[in-house]
């Protein structure tokens, strides 16, 4: 295995033989073991080496890492601040710590190593990888999401994307300052349906939690998601996660289908952690029936493509474009647009809008609150309306 740094405590000892090492594994690998201290001490001792403490925890922790763990990847998924790791082939990883994309000096021996690990760690999901089925997208323990492409698909060698769930749930202060967090809190006071909308990596889910920790106490939450991402501080949260069907293509079931379920479980929130397929149907009819309050996110390049964005998921679905427009007007009240400034640079709310019908029946984001990167705030044409909404909040527009 090719070292991470040099001064990484995984890495063994220069004078460990790599062969060594490979032998160590390879007899615990057969014996289906984990790699312990005491095992690893067994093993070299079966293989005639004779090494100090120093070196067998060495090994031992680098077996770990190879052998239940993720191999050259484990100390980058443990820096503080990192949010996603990202192998392009053998010789290029990189990481995205909140300061932008930065390629590291971790590298794999080849592309058979990085293949090797991306087929253990989906099979560790339940999950299929090989060359029958080339791509796979599953939830690690812990919460890391993995999306991972074998050649020929990827041509230039296997890749992997692990995206690292929030260390912890931030408060909405932290992520919104001034009026912003102020704003934000009486939509949630409000039982405003909203969306957290924005493109990927500009914070959408750690806002949401952040968010819907602020509910009130005696609030049910029923959280609906691909993957368990979202972690409100809340004493009364329920989890519904998809499954995904199994080799012979059975037993799979949709995000559509949990919040058919959500609904029957008498929720004060339904939550759907991705807006992203026909679940926005049943999400729609919900918040048209009296479940008030409701919210997720959705991937949309800015505030006022998110009717278009809705329309085409809704439209696909089976809804005609009038219906969508009129679910839409009665069942969504509020967005709130985040982005991130080039350069890797700081996420932050962008917008905050209100969803009003045209004269011509079509449903448009109209602008209630701009803030722009310094932290000014201007209102919109919106912002009287909003405020009508949220009856008792200490701001005014």
């Amino acid at each position: 295995m090719t070292p991470q740094r040099a001064d990484d405590p995984s890495v063994p000892d220069p004078t460990v033989s790599p062969e060594l090492v490979e032998a160590v594994r390879v007899r615990l690998a057969r014996s289906g073991l984990e790699p312990s201290a005491a095992r690893v001490a067994s093993a070299l001792r079966a293989e005639r080496a004779v090494l100090g403490d120093a070196e067998v925890l060495a090994i031992a922790r680098t077996l770990r890492a190879d052998l239940i763990g993720a191999g050259p990847l484990e100390g980058l998924l443990a820096e503080p601040g990192v949010t996603d790791v990202l192998v392009n082939g053998a010789r290029e990883v990189w990481v995205d710590d909140g300061r932008g994309l930065r390629l590291t000096s971790v590298a794999f021996s080849g592309d058979d190593e990085v293949r090797r690990l991306a087929q253990r760690l989906a099979a560790a999901a339940g999950r299929r990888l090989d060359d029958a089925s080339p791509y796979v997208d599953a939830r690690l323990a812990g919460g890391v999401r993995l999306h991972a492409v074998l050649p020929p698909i990827a041509p230039e060698g296997t890749c992997m994307s692990l995206r690292l769930p929030p260390r912890r749930t931030f408060t909405l202060e932290e992520l919104v300052p001034g009026i912003g967090a102020v704003v934000l809190r009486a939509i949630l006071a409000a039982r405003l349906a909203f969306l957290v909308t924005g493109g990927t990596g500009t914070g959408k889910t750690t806002m949401l939690s952040a968010m819907l920790s602020l509910a009130d106490p005696g609030e049910r939450l029923l959280l609906v998601e691909d993957s368990a991402e979202l972690r409100p501080r809340h004493p009364h949260v329920v989890r519904l996660e998809t499954r995904p069907p199994n080799l012979e293509g059975a037993g799979g079931v949709t995000l559509r289908d949990l919040v058919r379920q959500a609904l029957r479980m008498r929720p004060d929130r339904v939550v759907v952690g991705e807006v992203r397929g026909a679940e926005v149907i049943d999400l729609l009819a919900a918040l048209n029936t009296g479940h008030e309050g409701g919210c997720g996110t959705l991937h949309a390049n800015n505030a006022a493509d998110v009717p278009a964005r809705l329309e085409a998921l809704a439209c696909a679905a089976g809804l005609s474009r009038e219906a969508v427009h009129s679910q839409l007007a009665a069942a969504l009240d509020a967005v709130v647009h985040l982005v991130r400034d080039p350069g890797g640079g700081r996420r932050r709310v962008a917008e905050i809008c209100l969803l009003e019908r045209c004269p011509s029946g079509l449903v448009t984001a109209v602008p209630a609150l701009a803030f722009g990167p310094g932290g000014d705030v201007t209102s919109g044409p919106a912002a009287p309306a909003l405020a009508a909404r949220c009856p008792g909040a200490a701001w005014s527009p």
